[in-house]
C-alpha cells in the first residue's frame, strides 16, 4: 500500500503538532511505502521563513519518492469531480485538494491527513484515507 502524505500532516508534523496524522508519519517513516505529492512539496516548502529549517525540511521530504500529481487528463477529472460534489450541495475550498483526492482515486494510492475537505471524497467519490489510531 503507497501513502500520500498530504501537506496538513507535513504541517503539523514539522511544527511538532501531535496530531493523530503527525504522530503516525513520524512513527512510520522508513517502514511504511510513502510518496510526496509535488504540489505539496511547493505547498509546505514555501512556508518555512529560515533558510535552515527550508533545507532540513526539503531533505527530509526528498528522501521520499516525489510523484507528479497532475496533467491535462487528471485537471480535466478533478474539474468534473469538483463540479460534481458541488451539485450535491459541497464546495472544496482548494482546488489542490480536489486535486489531490482525483490523484488518489485514480491511482488507488491512500491519503494520510488532517483536513476536512476530504471527507466529501471519502463518502461520494470512493476516496481512500488512513485513519491512524
Amino acid at each position: 500500500m503507497t501513502i500520500l502524505i498530504d501537506s496538513s500532516v507535513w504541517i503539523d508534523f514539522f511544527r511538532g503538532t501531535p496530531s493523530p496524522a503527525a504522530l503516525y508519519l513520524r512513527d512510520t517513516l522508513g517502514r511504511q511505502s510513502y510518496v510526496v505529492g509535488g504540489l505539496m512539496l511547493a505547498e509546505v516548502l514555501q512556508g518555512f521563513r529560515h533558510k535552515a529549517d527550508f533545507d532540513r525540511a526539503r531533505d527530509a521530504m526528498l528522501r521520499l519518492p516525489v510523484v507528479a500529481l497532475v496533467g491535462r487528463d487528471l485537471a480535466l477529472l478533478s474539474a468534473a469531480n469538483y463540479r460534481l460534489l458541488r451539485s450535491r450541495g459541497v464546495t472544496i475550498r482548494n482546488t489542490i485538494d480536489c486535486l489531490i483526492a482525483t490523484y488518489c482515486i485514480t491511482n488507488e494510492v491512500v491519503l494520510l491527513h488532517s483536513d476536512r475537505d476530504f471527507s466529501a471524497f471519502e463518502r461520494t467519490l470512493g476516496l481512500t484515507t488512513w485513519r491512524p489510531t
